[in-house]
Order: C-alpha cells, then structure tokens, then sequence
C-alpha cells in the first residue's frame, strides 16, 4: 500500500525496512560500532579495540547489523573489514552524530 502526502510516496516495503535498521540500530553497542566505522571500512580487531568489549561480542553485533543489510564486509587474507555501504545509513549516522554527540 503506499500513501502520498503533498510531497511525498510513502511504500510499505521502505517503511519495514527503515523499522528492521532503525531496531537494529537501537542497541546502545551496534550504535557505537556503526559510529566508529563512518565512512571507514575497519577490521573486526580494530573495531574491537575501539569499541572496548569482547571479540565474541562484537561478532554477534556485526552479524546482526549484517543480516539487515546495514553492514558490508570484505576479506583481506585473514582479516575481515566492515563497513557501511549504503549513502543513506552514513547520512543518518552523521545527522544522529550532529543532533547527539556534543563532542564530535
């Protein structure tokens, strides 16, 4: 079903998926991971360090940020890099960074 307003179309199928990232976006550590990577592509142990928890624990996010296609990775030998490849998602990161990072 898909609902116009004066300017805009509103389809169904986007308004999932803005629900499926903004959910997956909500927790606290997926949120700072996705902040560290930007517009970087970073390796899980660099993200890891950043972060500041368990290698373990980081997996588990990214592979939840990766499922709802938030997250692209390549591999480089043995390390694996993250990073987010959609416009819209780094639009959306950078507009929360100015909105609610008082230092960045």
């Amino acid at each position: 079903m898909e609902i116009q307003d004066n300017q805009h179309l509103y389809n169904d199928a986007d308004i999932e998926r803005a629900a499926r990232c903004l959910k997956a976006m909500s927790h606290p550590l997926r949120l700072k991971i996705l902040c560290v990577l930007g517009t970087e592509a970073i390796s899980v142990q660099d993200i890891v360090e950043k972060v500041g928890t368990s290698q373990s624990n980081i997996s588990q996010h990214l592979a939840i940020l990766r499922e709802k296609d938030i997250l692209n990775f390549k591999k480089d030998a043995n390390r694996v890099f993250y990073y987010i490849d959609d416009p819209r998602m780094l639009k959306l990161i950078e507009m929360m960074r100015e909105i609610f990072c008082n230092q960045c």
